[in-house]
Parts: structure tokens; C-alpha cells; sequence
């Protein structure tokens, strides 16, 4: 190998996973992840109101994680990584939990795509570690997916007829604002619409990376 190609691969400290590690946006994702089982337990115990309060306060944490990241120049190699990661437990967590309390009804079918998707992006994932590389950080349309899943399942949790949190506040049940079971199908559909687009926007990045991982493999051979 060439003494071009050997400075171009030397590792920098900067490049380590956890230089600069502790910043305020990887303990919001690690704030994030820790609700993760506060906001289910809550959920099962049909303690709706204070899970409704618990998941807004999770996707907060997800909304100021990046804003602070980029004012205040808090970007880090294990925030970008921590990020999505925090994203798609909560998600999972979300998806798992709505499964089981509409259990009964054919939105679990709609949901489980959620499953599968999350299943395919860990695998794809698992695969660039396995080459010792880092999945990309979460593209726009991830970011876009994320917001309204985070937006539609807070208002599926708040206003569904037969489980939200507000489902008796006068104010929307007289007002009409209350979900039914269509309503839910159709948002549900648009998120798993746009989770899925956002998938695919991944997929140019990680064969790149393949290919280049293989391409230096053969030139280090």
C-alpha cells in the first residue's frame, strides 16, 4: 500500500467513538431511552394521562437533542450514532405497546410493518458494524418520518375514542376532535409510508459504504 493511502486511513483521536462524549445532547438521548420503559409501564396500567405526558416529554428530548448539537457545536461521533438509536427504541417501544392494546383490531397488522422495517434497518446496520463501520446519521427524511410518527402516535395516544388520555375532557369529545379507528388507520399508513421512504433514503450510503470498505480491503490485500 501506498504512504498516501496509509495517512489517508490513519485513525485521528477525533475519529474515536467517544472523544467528546459527554454534551448535553447525548444525555437527552440517553434521557430518552431511559423513559422508554416509564412511558410502557404507565401504558399498561392504562395510566394513560401521565404516559401521554412522559411520551410528549421523550420527543422533546428528541427535538432539542439536535438543535443544541448544531448551535452549540456539540456534534459527536457517539450522538450520531446514540441518536437514531434512541429514535428506534422509543419507536419500537411505541409501536409494541399499541400493538397489544389494539390487539384485537386490524391496525396490530398495519403496525407490525413497523416491526419489520426496524428489523431490516437493524440488520443493515449490524452488517456495516460487522465491517467496522458506523451507520450514517439520520437523514432529512428520517427526521421527517420521526416527527410525524412522534406527532401522529401522540395524538393516537391523547385522542383515541377508546383509550386517550383526553378521551373525556369535555372540550374534545364535544368538539368531535376525538380519533376513531379509520382515522387512526390512515395516520398510522402515512407514518409507516414515510418510516419506510426514509429506509430507503439509506440505502445509496450504505452500499457506498460497502463498496468503498471492499475497495479498500482490496487495495490493503
Amino acid at each position: 500500500m501506498s504512504t498516501n493511502n496509509v495517512n489517508n486511513t490513519e485513525k485521528k483521536p477525533e475519529d474515536a467513538l467517544f472523544y467528546n462524549w459527554n454534551t448535553v445532547p447525548n444525555w437527552l438521548c440517553f434521557l430518552r431511552i431511559a423513559l422508554i420503559p416509564v412511558f410502557s409501564v404507565l401504558f399498561i396500567k392504562e395510566m394513560f394521562i401521565p404516559a401521554f405526558i412522559v411520551m410528549i416529554f421523550a420527543a422533546l428530548t428528541d427535538l432539542f437533542d439536535g438543535k443544541i448539537a448544531r448551535k452549540f457545536n456539540q456534534v459527536s461521533n457517539l450522538g450520531k450514532m446514540l441518536d437514531p438509536i434512541a429514535d428506534k427504541l422509543s419507536q419500537m417501544a411505541i409501536v409494541i405497546i399499541l400493538i397489544y392494546k389494539y390487539w384485537g383490531t386490524y391496525l396490530k397488522y398495519i403496525l407490525i410493518f413497523f416491526i419489520i422495517k426496524e428489523l431490516l434497518m437493524l440488520a443493515g446496520g449490524g452488517l456495516l458494524l460487522a465491517k467496522c463501520l458506523r451507520p450514517s446519521a439520520a437523514e432529512i427524511w428520517g427526521k421527517v418520518a420521526t416527527t410525524v410518527f412522534y406527532v401522529f402516535m401522540i395524538a393516537i395516544i391523547a385522542l383515541s375514542k377508546e383509550t386517550g388520555a383526553l378521551k373525556d375532557v369535555a372540550f374534545f369529545r364535544d368538539h368531535h376532535l376525538l380519533l376513531s379507528n379509520g382515522v387512526m388507520t390512515v395516520m398510522v399508513i402515512i407514518s409507516l409510508i414515510l418510516t419506510f421512504a426514509a429506509m430507503f433514503s439509506y440505502v445509496p450510503g450504505f452500499i457506498k459504504q460497502v463498496k468503498e470498505n471492499k475497495k479498500f480491503m482490496d487495495n490493503d490485500d
